[in-house]
């Protein structure tokens, strides 16, 4: 007989199960705990359920819920029996229970580690996802409660709720019994199980950006009566784009007697519209938001762009009424951009929207920005527009309290009008997703990002984000292991952007540089060389060179199969009578067109001193403005592998395909609609159109730089590193981890541990790390037995934390070759730096010579587990010269990371040097990764230093910590943040 709820423990509210989830279709329910408050919901919500839906949960015909049932549904002890709904509005629309059983299916309490499952939602509602949604979390809840197995029985009719259970990508068994299915779910999540659960979150978000941008009307409410102020000018700038959508003015303070104003239809609440608005664009004071909000929820409003200010910009009180105006949206499935944002932007033919208060909406094109900005984001659009560059869409998210860059990322890369993402930052609030989707993003196509307060330490004002304390190179670093462009100023980005969104990828680093200037193509050969290109000799026309001269030099230029991009310098050229003639500019663009056009597909760049007319005659070309069309095959697929660099090899880099992509079926209802294909890499233009023009030598070849990098790790990441298998067979995963349990206790403490030399020895023995042993030498007759013990030669060390790894503060005394050396440097390092109580000296058998180095390893809360490697000593720490790659590291990030600091020709033979055994120091820095990425509790490990000789290599020294794991949202079920 199962217990009934008041025999049962009870355990407190779980409030950490609450989450918001986006839902298939781009709107947002809530994921909570089932009450005993919740009884009048529950009926409600079964009452709208129907017979066939009741049928496939009950096995049999239910019309209604007892009073029993109603009470053992709400009442739940969240160990053994536990129950989750989701809620829009605050009524249910889906639930999910279930109750822990033993071996022969009767209600058991734990040990037993098997649970039945049931799911049921509401008819209405079926189509959206909430099934998926609920299995992630109910699993997620049962593992937390020592549950490691679902077990559902299903009609065989059922085929919705029997996809739920396949697609999922948990291990499963089915047999058939007793006229039903029996589905058993291993609750592991496994591989597969995490790809179907990202590509969800994918697609779902994507459509939650995608509803925003392309509304079918748009309601502005707070539009004033009279010109001028907030909420007019979005009403006269929607009006000036061409929206093809409906638009409506709201305000309650119209008269009842107006009916129109600027031509549109006004109105006191959107509870007079005849139809549902799709966005509302909400610009009233902050006091009056949550009455607009609450409006727009009650009518069925899919999201919200909130101009208004007074938020967390102004303190804590602000913050706790952004987090409010959160909760308040989403509990109506709306999501939010803002508050205090500038506005959206889509110039798609089919669109045509600019709800934002930028005066003029840019030209179309094939660029996608996103701002955290609005004075960034006016920056951003008048300089694009002064080059001639048009927009896809355009996002200034304010304070980005829903709606933020992670957002637009899982956008971007289905948006088949966008060919480059770029993105001002100026905060993070989930590093480890956004590298995740970046690195996915860039796969297909660029991203580009400039990330503002880098060295503050702090989160601009509204932005109410965990605050990381990972360096900023740290964060450069670990964005070029993504593949994102990382620039440092929204010049550069601009400048990056329009190069990638009309020119193809260069296939290599060789630049062929040509011009009327000597001078101005040495500058541009001297650039190339300080971002590490490899440019020709320049090319000079001479002063005399016409447009034609200009046009056969870049055909030459381009079909030259040593080159790889071209970069054009132009001066205006000098009239007979000694004056500069600055008005040919268009027929130089003509010619420059002509040539790159009929060419190979190369990347050209222009740098111009004061030409008239060329940059914007170079612009009118603009590939970013025109949608591209792409050889398909027989198949309906594209030709070859898009995006990737143009040049001998053929492009290969395509998006990942995820397991999982069919949609999963809710417990009953209509079919599922078929998931949405991968979207391909971005095309470039099969001969490039736009021509980027750049002021200035440096600007231009930077940006080409950017190019050649991008595309090279476009290459590599169409064929991705691994783990080696020798990792599997030389490392003592359990070992490693009783050897955790038990250093940490039964009750850790929460700030952690450092542990000795003795354990940190033996933890890294079990993943195949040697650290030479060091004893103690509290006095010299201790230090000559240690020595004894180990064999000569020696070292003798400080070990006090003053002086650790300082050999230079004469800390440290090599090559001690028998017992009376051993005295003496005993004698001179305590006369030297004190008494041996305060130098903590230890005694070290000798290494064979090579080079030191330092590999590290450390868990920040925020961006994950971070692998670092750099050379040993003052002069690396002070220059910053240290390379770092998320973990886990495969093949390539560790030989990426020895040959990535500055000081990386010292270990391959630099000035006549040996070479040092670098496979080896690759194997060290894969084993440390290894370790870190199984075992969460490590929190930090340092070696160092580590000597690389020309065979093999030695760790010396080793400092590790431990602490309960922090946790990993990115590894739980998909939720939306709450800041």
């Amino acid at each position: 007989m199962e217990p009934t709820p008041e025999l049962s423990p009870h355990h407190a509210y779980p409030d950490h199960w609450e989450a918001d989830v986006v839902l298939r279709d781009g709107g947002t329910a809530r994921i909570r705990p089932i009450t005993t408050d919740d009884a009048e919901r529950l009926v409600s919500f079964y009452e709208q359920v129907s017979d066939e839906s009741k049928y496939y949960r009950f096995f049999a015909p239910y019309p209604r819920l007892s009073d029993r049932d109603v009470h053992r549904f709400t009442h739940h002890d969240y160990v053994d029996r536990v129950g989750l709904a989701v809620t829009i509005g605050g009524e249910f629309i889906g639930t999910v229970r279930f109750d822990r059983i033993n071996e022969q299916g009767r209600p058991a309490s734990a040990p037993a580690d098997e649970a039945e499952v049931a799911f049921l939602v509401q008819d209405a509602h079926q189509g959206r996802g909430v099934a998926s949604a609920l299995l992630e979390h109910i699993a997620a809840v049962a593992r937390e409660r020592g549950i490691r197995r679902f077990a559902a029985e299903v009609l065989p009719a059922n085929n919705k709720m029997i996809k739920v259970f396949r697609d999922a990508g948990y291990t499963q068994q089915r047999s058939f019994e007793d006229g039903s299915v029996h589905l058993t779910l291993d609750l592991e999540p496994t591989e597969k199980s995490l790809a179907v659960q990202r590509g969800r979150e994918q697609r779902a978000e994507a459509r939650s950006v995608q509803r925003l941008l392309a509304p079918g009307s748009v309601a502005v409410i707070g539009t004033g009566r009279t010109p001028g102020g907030v909420g007019r000018t979005v009403l006269r700038n929607l009006l000036a784009a061409g929206f093809t959508g409906r638009t409506y003015a709201v305000n309650r303070a119209f008269d009842e007697g107006l009916a129109t104003l600027d031509g549109v239809p006004a109105h006191r609440s959107l509870g007079e519209i005849d139809e549902r608005v799709d966005l509302a664009v909400i610009a009233v004071p902050a006091h009056r938001v949550p009455e607009a909000v609450a409006d727009c929820g009650e009518h069925g409003v899919q999201g919200l762009v909130v101009l208004s200010a007074g938020y967390a910009e102004r303190g804590s009180a602000g913050r706790e009424l952004q987090r409010e105006l959160v909760r308040q949206a989403r509990s109506y499935g709306m999501r939010i951009i803002g508050p205090n944002a500038f506005g959206i932007i889509n110039t798609a033919e089919s669109v045509r929207l600019n709800a934002s208060l930028a005066p003029e909406s840019p030209a179309r094109g094939r660029i996608g920005l996103f701002t955290q900005s609005g004075a960034i984001g006016i920056a951003l659009l008048s300089g694009l527009h002064r080059r001639g560059a048009g927009l896809s869409s355009f996002i200034s998210a304010g304070n980005r309290a829903d709606v933020s860059g992670n957002d637009f990322l899982q956008y971007s890369f289905e948006d088949q009008d966008t060919d480059v993402a770029l993105l001002y930052l100026e905060s993070l609030g989930n590093p480890r997703k956004f590298t995740r989707l970046a690195r996915r993003t860039a796969a297909v196509k660029p991203v580009v990002v400039v990330k503002g307060a880098r060295h503050s330490g702090t989160n601009p004002p509204g932005h109410a984000v965990p605050v990381s304390r990972i360096p900023d190179a740290t964060v450069s670093a670990l964005m070029r292991q993504a593949g994102v462009i990382r620039v440092d100023t929204v010049t550069e980005m601009v400048d990056a952007g329009l190069l990638l969104a009309g020119q193809p990828l260069p296939a290599g680093p060789r630049v062929a540089i040509l011009g009327n200037s000597e001078s101005l193509g040495l500058l541009t050969y001297d650039a190339c060389l300080a971002e590490g290109l490899r440019p020709r000799p320049p090319r000079d026309l001479t002063t005399a060179a016409s447009p034609q001269d200009f046009r056969d030099a870049l055909a030459e230029a381009l079909a030259d199969g040593t080159c790889d991009a071209v970069i054009v310098t132009a001066i205006p050229w000098v009239g007979e009578n000694g004056e500069a003639e600055t008005g040919d500019g268009e027929v130089l663009a003509a010619a420059l067109r002509g040539a790159a056009a009929g060419g190979p597909a190369k990347p050209v760049a222009v740098v111009h001193v004061e030409i008239g007319g060329l940059a914007e005659a170079l612009a009118a070309a603009s590939s970013t403005a025109a949608p591209r069309t792409r050889p398909t095959t027989l198949a309906g697929r594209p030709a070859a592998a898009p995006g990737a660099p143009t040049g001998a090899a053929p492009p290969t880099a395509t998006a990942p395909t995820e397991p999982g992509t069919e949609a999963p079926a809710e417990t009953a209802g209509a079919a599922e609609p078929a998931e949405p294909a991968e979207p391909e890499a971005a095309e470039p233009p099969a001969r490039p159109g736009r021509i980027p023009a750049y002021p200035a030598a440096e600007r231009a070849v930077r940006a080409m730089a950017e190019a050649v990098k991008y595309a090279q790790w476009r290459r590599q990441a169409a064929t991705p590193g691994k783990v080696p298998e020798f990792l599997d067979e030389t490392t003592d995963e359990p070992g490693a981890a009783a050897l955790i349990d038990t250093l940490l206790g039964t009750a850790p403490d929460p700030r952690g541990r450092p542990l000795t030399h003795d354990e940190a020895r033996e933890l890294l023995s079990r993943y195949g790390i040697p650290v030479r042993p060091t004893l103690p030498a509290p006095d010299p007759e201790a230090a000559v037995a240690a020595a004894a013990r180990l064999g000569y030669p020696v070292a003798l060390k400080t070990t006090a934390p003053h002086l650790r790894h300082r050999a230079d503060l004469g800390g440290v005394r090599l090559d001690l070759t028998d017992e009376d050396a051993l005295r003496r440097a005993y004698a001179e390092v305590t006369e030297l730096l004190g008494k041996p109580a305060e130098l903590l000296p230890v005694v070290q058998s000798m290494a064979p010579r090579g080079v030191d180095t330092v590999v590290r390893a450390s868990i920040d809360a925020a961006a994950g587990a971070v692998l670092s490697f750099g050379l040993a000593g003052a002069p690396s720490e002070l220059l910053g010269d240290t390379a770092h790659r998320l973990v886990p590291a495969t093949d390539r990030d560790a030989a990426e990371l020895i040959r990535s600091i500055k000081a990386a020709p010292v270990l391959f033979g630099w000035r006549g040097s040996a070479p040092v055994d670098t496979p080896a120091l690759e194997e060290l820095l894969l084993r440390l990764s290894r370790l870190v990425d199984d075992h969460p509790e490590v929190v930090s490990v340092a070696l160092e230093p580590v000597v690389v000789a020309p065979q093999g290599l030695t760790v010396l020294g080793a400092t590790v910590r431990l602490a309960p794991p922090p946790p990993r949202g990115d590894l739980g079920p998909r939720r939306l943040p709450n800041y």
